[in-house]
C-alpha cells in the first residue's frame, strides 16, 4: 500500500470538534474530543478510498507541504 502525507486539520466547531483533510474536500468527521474527531475521521478516509479504489479513482495527491496534524485552540 502506498502511504502519503496528508495535511490533516482539527479544530474546534459549534458542537465539539472537526477534523477534515483539504485534500480530500468531502473528508471530514465531527468529534466531542479532538482525538475523537481524528478516529472518526480515519474511518470516512478509509471508506473513500475503498470507494476510489473500486472505482479506479487515483487517489488524491497530498497538498503541498502536507505534513502532520494541525489543532485548533478551543
Amino acid at each position: 500500500m502506498n502511504h502519503s502525507n496528508y495535511t490533516i486539520i482539527v479544530e474546534p466547531g459549534e458542537d465539539g470538534w472537526l477534523a477534515y483533510m483539504p485534500a480530500m474536500p468531502a473528508c471530514y468527521a465531527p468529534g466531542e474530543t479532538p482525538d475523537e474527531a481524528l478516529r472518526e475521521l480515519k474511518i470516512v478516509v478509509e471508506m473513500i478510498l475503498e470507494e476510489y479504489e473500486e472505482e479506479g479513482k487515483p487517489r488524491p495527491s497530498p497538498l503541498p507541504g502536507g505534513e502532520g496534524i494541525t489543532k485548533g485552540e478551543s
